[in-house]
């Protein structure tokens, strides 16, 4: 029996009894389940912690159901703490939001915050609550325990939780002052062609479809280098389809194009553009040739750019890859890139019932590689360095002011 059965069946078990019989019988089903199975039935039945354990005490001392005395009368105890404060799921949500990741390929959400901090943290604002009330709750809200699971990029930086707060509050400045938020980050290269993508999809039954027995790379029409940027205010996003290098200059294009296709138009009164991107790759915190193009840009915007950069290790908590790049690769699993308008069609075919929209466009020009950025050239720079954090979080401003923002 799965659980959303069994919770069934316990509830209408549960209606059935009084309080001293329904109290006696999660009590004996905990017993009989074992280790562990007070919290089994604490989750299972909604019942608290202290009144299995009440149960299980009276079990032990023999009581008779004869015996019980008075019981409260029928609606009587404690009210549920959501229906004195309804608006507690929403307080318990903001929190979570702060703090929460999701696995790329699933919906399942978790966060790094303990039951008894959350708890410690309502308690503050002023609810009365306990950590297991937290517990239900969350599951409610579709939060899950996690296991341990091989996928660590790389050692927790000591600032990693700092940078996270960081970001969280300058979001939310911007957010609240109008300007736009863009998550960005490069997805992995396809190969162009008659080649095996990964997954199923549902075709007539004896008719798969027919791909190249070898992946060689003479078989290949080309590359495609996926870059995207994501405005999860909006939860819209463009995704770039180079046919060239991932370099700096093909993500700052990427982002160009965002700001053309739908920036411009949802925020015409926008004073900034605030980026958030990893660490390393294209979009690098170290990458000269990204800052000197983002320069560009802001001159082209007459718009000043705020940069923060994803900690060491942490590029799964990118909001574009969970909202964004983990359904257009679910959208095409299973179907061989066989071109590059495939590709284009297939990412811009991307739906949520969220109403995710997303626009692909092709990019038929040539990156180059290998571009140095002199000394010089970051000294003319107007790159201003924050001061929480400054390896990762910087602004660039724009050097001329034009008349009309592109």
């Amino acid at each position: 029996m799965d659980e959303r059965a069994e919770k069934a069946l316990f509830v209408k078990v549960l209606d059935t009894l009084n309080e001293a019989q329904a109290r006696w019988f999660v009590a004996r089903e905990a017993l009989l389940r074992g280790r562990g199975g007070i919290r089994e039935v604490c989750t299972l039945t909604g019942v608290s912690k202290p009144t299995v354990i009440k149960g299980i005490k009276e079990l032990h001392a023999g009581k008779t159901l004869g015996g019980e005395g008075r019981l409260r009368r029928a609606g009587g105890g404690r009210k549920r703490i959501i229906e004195h404060s309804p608006e507690i799921q929403e307080v318990l949500s903001g929190i979570m939001e702060e703090t929460t990741a999701g696995d790329p390929m699933s919906l399942l959400k978790w966060t790094n915050k303990s039951t008894y901090k959350i708890r410690d943290q309502l308690q503050d604002l002023g609810y009365a609550i306990s950590e297991d009330t937290v517990r239900r709750m969350l599951k409610a809200l579709d939060y899950s325990l996690q296991a341990n699971v091989k996928g660590k990029e790389g050692a927790n930086h000591p600032d990693r939780d700092g940078q996270f707060r960081y970001i969280n509050e300058l979001a939310k400045e911007f957010v609240s002052s109008g300007d736009p938020v863009v998550s960005v980050d490069a997805k992995k290269k396809e190969r162009i062609g008659e080649f095996k993508n990964s997954g199923q999809n549902w075709r007539p039954k004896g008719s798969p479809r027919q791909v190249n027995m070898d992946d060689f790379p003479d078989l290949s029409e080309g590359t495609a280098s996926l870059y995207g940027a994501y405005d999860p205010q909006r939860n819209a996003g463009l995704v770039n389809v180079g046919m060239s290098h991932d370099t700096a200059e093909f993500a700052v294009e990427s982002i160009r194009r965002w700001w053309a296709r739908w920036g411009r138009r949802q925020y015409p009164k926008a004073n900034r553009i605030l980026i958030c991107a990893d660490g390393g790759g294209s979009n690098g915190s170290r990458n000269r040739v990204w800052k000197y193009c983002l320069q560009q840009l802001a001159n082209q915007f007459a718009l000043p750019i705020t940069v923060c950069h994803y900690p060491p290790g942490t590029s799964k908590w990118n909001k574009i890859e969970h909202r964004m790049f983990s359904f257009s690769s679910m959208n095409w699993r299973g179907q061989p890139l066989v071109s590059f308008e495939t590709v284009i069609n297939l990412i811009s075919a991307t739906t949520t019932k969220t109403g995710l929209k997303i626009k692909a466009l092709l990019d038929t020009h040539e990156y180059l590689t290998g571009i140095k950025i002199s000394d010089v050239q970051m000294q003319e720079m107007t790159i201003e360095t924050h001061r929480l954090f400054p390896q990762w979080n910087y602004t660039i401003t724009p050097r001329t002011t034009l008349i009309h923002k592109n």
